[in-house]
């Protein structure tokens, strides 16, 4: 009997539902995947940077439980990065669509430097 994976690990998210959760302070891990030089130049407030280097940190400080969101350049690493957090246990993983460069766009006055 084989196992159906029909659904995915993580699911996408759109920019205004995630301008909305940080509206209401919804409480929600937020990581962004980008190059460390990208990551200080702009990122999401409250977003922590995640790398190689740091995802152990994050697989060990953080409730599982929350929901993660992951941010990348245009939202297409992000999605491969959150199929595998969701992997390691994390309930409800998204993927935010558009990335950061979307955001920026969207959002010019919402980027911590």
């Amino acid at each position: 009997m084989s196992q159906s994976f029909e659904h995915l690990a993580f699911e996408h998210l759109d920019q205004a539902t995630l301008k909305a959760w940080l509206d209401d302070a919804r409480p929600l891990t937020l990581v962004d995947i980008r190059d460390p030089l990208s990551y200080a130049q702009g990122h999401i407030p409250g977003s922590r940077h995640l790398d190689n280097a740091t995802v152990g940190d994050l697989l060990a400080d953080t409730d599982r439980k929350r929901p993660l969101v992951v941010v990348c350049y245009h939202g297409h690493s992000s999605q491969q990065a959150a199929s595998w957090l969701a992997g390691q246990g994390f309930e409800c993983v998204y993927s935010l669509d558009g990335g950061f460069v979307d955001w920026q766009v969207r959002h010019p006055t919402r980027v911590a430097r």
